[in-house]
């Protein structure tokens, strides 16, 4: 007998959902870290960057699963590859301000459709209505999660987003299915 048998490790729901997560992730990052050499933590800030004109670095923190170090230092290799910019706040000199450069968004908009064919074709080999009972499950995982008026968990791009008709050409998916 194993110890994954002994303490009932395949059939604990936190384990599994990691799991789920972890496979999932590094599916997408084949993508984007082979074609377009991203780590998983720099496609997190390209992702985010992408779509918004800037983004202070507490806010990235708290938009992902990133801690401060991962942000600094996913932020300077993607700085060294001149696809965001980096600026100190003037109203707080604690606060980096991120920005997307043209080259940045560039790759992103290359980088994305590709993570999106990905993830639809992880996603169409589940049933319409699993990925509907997914969708659903996912999202009252994170509202029972998040205290209310807390925010935490509200506004993290962070798993996937099942569209319940995504293989029979529903569209692709999310934004948080893409990031991943």
């Amino acid at each position: 007998m194993s110890a994954a048998d002994r303490t009932g490790l395949d059939s604990f729901f936190p384990y599994r959902l990691a799991v789920a997560a972890e496979a999932f992730s590094r599916n997408l990052a084949e993508v984007y870290g082979r074609a377009y050499g991203l780590s998983r933590e720099e496609w997190r800030l390209l992702f985010l960057l992408a779509g918004t004109p800037s983004m202070t670095s507490v806010e990235i923190a708290r938009r992902t699963t990133l801690d401060k170090v991962q942000v600094s230092r996913a932020a300077q290799r993607l700085e060294d590859k001149g696809l965001i910019s980096r600026a100190i706040s003037p109203a707080d000199r604690r606060l980096r301000i991120y920005a997307c450069t043209e080259a940045g968004r560039a790759v992103f908009s290359r980088a994305l459709p590709e993570v999106e064919t990905r993830a639809n074709e992880m996603l169409g080999a589940m049933a319409p209505e699993d990925r509907a009972a997914l969708a659903r499950g996912l999202d009252a995982l994170l509202a029972a999660i998040a205290p209310a008026g807390s925010g935490a968990g509200q506004g993290m791009q962070d798993g996937p987003a099942l569209p319940p008709d995504n293989a029979a050409g529903g569209g692709a998916p999310s934004a948080r299915a893409a990031q991943r």
